[in-house]
C-alpha cells in the first residue's frame, strides 16, 4: 500500500471520517460527487470506483457509460462539520475510461494538458482568483429570493454589512480545508462579498475555486441565506466577477513576467502572453463567461470590462497589470465571472497566452485613459475592439478559434458549443417582462 494512502486512511481514523466524497466537475462547471462508506475507502483511493458517465451532461453516450473516478491524493481534505454519522472527507478526481486512459471529456485533464504544454516551454502558470458572490435571503419555504439582506457597500462593516458573520464562518472553513485566506470584505453592491485566497499553480487554483464555491453555498445555507455566483442577479448594480491574476514562473522559481530593465518592467514573455490574451479574448469569453446572464454584467457603467485592451494603471480595459513588480509581477484578466468552469476557463486563458508567446505576439502600448469615456472614433484609432455583446456572439468567435479548440479537445469543444447553443436558443424563445412592459401597449 502506498505511503500516501496509508496517511489518508490514518487521518480518516483519527478524525472520525465515515464517508468519502469523490468529487469531479462536469463540462458546464457543476460539481458532482460519488460518496463511499468507510468499507470502500481503500478501493476508492486505488481509483477503482466506477460511475455512470451517461448521466452527466456532456460526458458519454449510453452505450459507453462506465467511467472511473481516479482521485488526486494531494487533494484530500476533511470538512470541519460533524454529524451523528461522523465526518466527511473529500478527494478531487480525474475521470478515466475503464481501461485507465484519460477521458477526453474531463475538464481537469484538459487543464493538465495545457499545463504540460507550458512545462515543456519551461514555465509553470500561477493563478490567483478574486471570486465575488451575493448572499440573498430565503422565503418561508426555504427558497432563495433575489432580495439582499444588507445595505452595505465597498469595505463596509456592520450594521450595514449583515453578511460578516457568514463571511467569517466561510473563512474559518476554508482555513480548516488548508486555504491561505488573504482578505475577506464586503463588495460594491448590497449583499455582495469577496474572499481572496493565495495564488497557486493552475490546477490547484481550479481545485480551490471548486472547493470555495461549495463551502460558500454550504455555510450560507447554515446561516439561512442563499449564496449565488450568478454573474448579474440584480439590475442596476454591479455584477459578480472573478478577476484572475496570472503569471508564468521558470523552473528555477523566477517570475518570467518581470524584467527590471524593460519598459514598464515587463518582459517579452509578459508582453507575448498578454498579446495572446488580447488576440483570443473575444473567443475565450464564451468559456470564461459562459451564461446568457454573463453578458448582462459585461456592459458599460458597472466596472466590468467591455473593451479588448490592457493597462498598467486603470481598470477599464479587460487586462490590467497591477503595480507590484519583482516576484509579484502579473496580469489581471478582469473579464471572467464565477459561474465558469474554472478548469476550462484557465485552460483557454493559458492556451491563449502561450499562443501569444509561441507566435511572438506583442501587447502593444497600454491604454491608460478611461476607455469608458472614449468615443467610438477614438477607440477605432487605438484599434480597441469590444468584447461580444451576448453569448451567441461569443460562441461564434469560439467556434472559429483553432487554438482554443485544440486546447479544449474535440470532445469538450463540441459538447460545450452544443450545450451553450441550446442555452441561447432556450433564452431567445422566452418573452420577458421587459418586452411586455415596453411593447404590449405601445404596439
Amino acid at each position: 500500500m502506498p505511503a500516501r494512502v496509508k496517511e489518508i486512511l490514518a487521518r480518516c481514523r483519527e478524525e472520525n471520517v465515515h464517508f468519502l466524497r469523490l468529487q469531479f466537475i462536469d463540462i458546464d462547471g457543476i460539481i458532482k460527487n460519488v460518496e463511499v462508506p468507510q468499507s470502500q475507502f481503500e478501493k476508492a483511493l486505488d481509483g477503482q470506483i466506477m460511475f455512470d458517465g451517461s448521466s452527466i451532461e456532456g460526458f458519454t453516450r449510453i452505450e459507453e457509460s462506465d467511467m472511473l473516478l481516479v482521485p488526486d491524493l494531494d487533494t484530500f481534505g476533511v470538512f470541519p462539520w460533524e454529524t451523528d454519522h461522523g465526518r466527511v472527507g473529500r478527494l478531487i478526481c480525474d475521470i478515466m475510461n475503464p481501461d485507465g486512459t484519460p477521458f477526453a471529456g474531463c475538464p481537469r485533464s484538459a487543464l493538465r494538458r495545457v499545463v504540460e504544454r507550458a512545462k515543456k516551454m519551461g514555465y509553470t502558470m500561477m493563478a490567483g482568483p478574486e471570486a465575488e458572490f451575493f448572499l440573498f435571503q430565503r422565503n418561508g419555504e426555504g427558497e432563495p429570493i433575489p432580495s439582499t439582506h444588507d445595505t452595505g457597500g465597498y469595505f463596509d462593516l456592520s450594521p450595514r454589512d449583515r453578511g460578516e458573520e457568514a463571511r467569517r464562518d466561510i473563512t474559518l472553513v476554508l482555513e480548516y480545508m488548508g486555504f491561505e485566506v488573504e482578505a475577506a470584505h464586503h463588495e460594491v453592491a448590497p449583499g455582495q462579498h469577496e474572499i481572496d485566497f493565495k495564488y497557486a499553480d493552475a490546477i490547484t487554483t481550479a481545485d480551490n475555486i471548486v472547493t470555495f464555491r461549495f463551502v460558500v453555498k454550504k455555510v450560507a445555507l447554515a446561516h439561512g441565506l442563499h449564496a449565488t455566483f450568478m454573474p448579474k442577479p440584480l439590475a442596476g448594480i454591479n455584477g459578480s466577477g472573478m478577476h484572475t491574476h496570472q503569471s508564468l514562473f521558470t523552473t528555477d522559481g523566477e517570475n518570467a513576467f518581470w524584467d527590471p530593465k524593460a519598459q514598464w518592467e515587463l518582459s517579452t514573455v509578459a508582453r507575448g502572453y498578454i498579446g495572446g490574451l488580447l488576440h483570443h479574448a473575444r473567443a475565450f469569453v464564451a468559456v470564461t463567461n459562459p451564461l446568457v446572464n454573463s453578458y448582462k454584467r459585461l456592459v458599460p457603467g458597472y466596472e466590468a470590462p467591455v473593451n479588448v485592451a490592457w493597462s498598467e494603471k486603470n481598470r477599464s480595459p479587460m487586462v490590467r497589470v497591477p503595480a507590484r513588480r519583482g516576484i509579484g509581477t502579473r496580469c489581471e484578466v478582469r473579464v471572467p465571472d464565477p459561474s465558469c468552469n474554472p478548469y476550462l476557463a484557465l485552460t483557454v486563458m493559458m492556451a491563449a497566452g502561450l499562443d501569444g508567446l509561441e507566435k511572438g505576439m506583442d501587447c502593444g502600448e497600454p491604454v491608460n485613459r478611461n476607455i469608458f469615456e472614449m468615443s467610438q472614433r477614438e477607440k477605432r484609432r487605438l484599434k480597441i475592439v469590444q468584447l461580444p455583446a451576448n453569448l451567441e456572439e461569443a460562441l461564434d468567435f469560439l467556434e472559429k478559434d483553432a487554438v482554443l479548440k485544440e486546447a479544449l479537445g474535440e470532445h469538450i469543444f463540441t459538447h460545450f458549443l452544443h450545450n451553450k447553443r441550446q442555452e441561447w436558443a432556450d433564452y431567445i424563445q422566452v418573452i420577458h417582462h421587459w418586452e411586455r412592459e415596453r411593447y404590449l401597449d405601445r404596439y
